[in-house]
């Protein structure tokens, strides 16, 4: 009896040390996929987080997210990619600040079969695995096509971007200047709002003073949008601000029907998708060339769901 009870019990400590190791050996062959963001201190790339993080549990990926500290220095981005090449990820998901200045950095990935995806931000380089985020013409078109059915033709449109030669800003405006003109809207205002430190600028003040007769504002993005309505409504006015991120701000502003609608991106499902694409590239899968997250329109209608959605994914009450 005594024998029996011995070998039963060598037999669970035999079986529990098989499934120690199976799990040990689990959690090292993970893979590792490291997502370098331009920030994390916005709420626009706290949900490009999210959206990766939920990817990494769902997906049994072993992930980091990190950013540098300033969003305005070349160097600290490229000094963080040069710290994850070190750690020989199995992918890199990158969001580039500086896209071009980036790229002998991104060559050493290349050189060691480290596949590389840019989300919501792509660089002019050709080696990349792909691209996962918004077509920004197209979401310049829908926003001036937007502002243009609250106004009439023949009224007045103001632009608000950052640096032309970048190539979001540029093509946010491209979009949104096709089709104000297409409905007979005219830009009176083509304004950069950013200086060369990307601090935005005060400029919505001074386009009330010196063009009062502007109906519509477009703005690249939802902090320049931000602004611009907090001018406008110091003034009493009542002029619609488009902007393109969809975050919790502009929802709000939605919801309450100071604004009739907004547009929005969806960075979370960047995150998502750009950690599940990176998990097909490790395996030697076929990804797609471009892969557009889209765009969704913000109505009264569904305000409130937009807005539970970014309190769950930001873990805010």
């Amino acid at each position: 009896m005594k024998r029996k009870w011995l070998l039963l019990v060598l037999s669970i400590i035999l079986l529990g040390a098989v499934a120690a190791s199976w799990l040990y050996k689990k959690e090292e062959e993970s893979p590792k996929v490291v997502v370098v963001l331009k920030s994390l201190d916005s709420e626009y790339w706290k949900v490009v987080q999210a959206g990766a993080e939920k990817a990494f549990h769902d997906f049994h990926v072993d992930g980091e997210v990190i950013a540098p500290q300033s969003l305005y220095s070349i160097s600290d981005q490229n000094h963080l990619l040069r710290s994850v090449l070190k750690q020989n990820p199995d992918a890199l998901l990158f969001a580039p600040t500086h896209p071009s200045e980036s790229i002998p950095v991104l060559e050493e990935y290349k050189k060691r079969n480290i596949p590389v995806l840019f989300v919501d931000t792509a660089a002019d380089w050709g080696g990349e695995t792909t691209f996962i985020g918004t077509e920004n013409t197209v979401l310049g078109y829908k926003a001036g096509a937007l502002l243009g059915t609250m106004l009439h033709p023949g009224e007045k449109a103001a632009l608000l971007h950052g640096d032309l030669s970048d190539p979001v800003s540029r093509d946010r405006i491209s979009g949104a200047e096709r089709a104000l003109k297409n409905v007979g809207i005219e830009i009176t205002v083509n304004q950069r709002a950013y200086d060369v430190f990307w601090r935005r600028l005060p400029v919505m003040e001074s386009i009330l003073e010196w063009h009062p007769d502007v109906k519509g504002v477009f703005a690249t993005d939802d902090s320049l949008a931000l602004d611009a309505l907090k001018a406008i409504e110091k003034k009493g006015l009542n002029i619609p601000v488009i902007g393109t991120d969809g975050m919790k701000e502009i929802v709000h502003y939605v919801k309450d029907e100071t604004l009739g609608a907004a547009l929005a991106q969806n960075p979370y499902d960047m995150g998502y998708i750009g950690v599940q694409q990176a998990l097909k590239a490790i395996n030697g899968e076929v990804v797609s060339k471009r892969i557009d997250s889209g765009v969704d329109i913000i109505t009264k209608d569904n305000a409130e769901d937009k807005l539970e959605f970014l309190k769950k994914v930001l873990h805010l009450k």
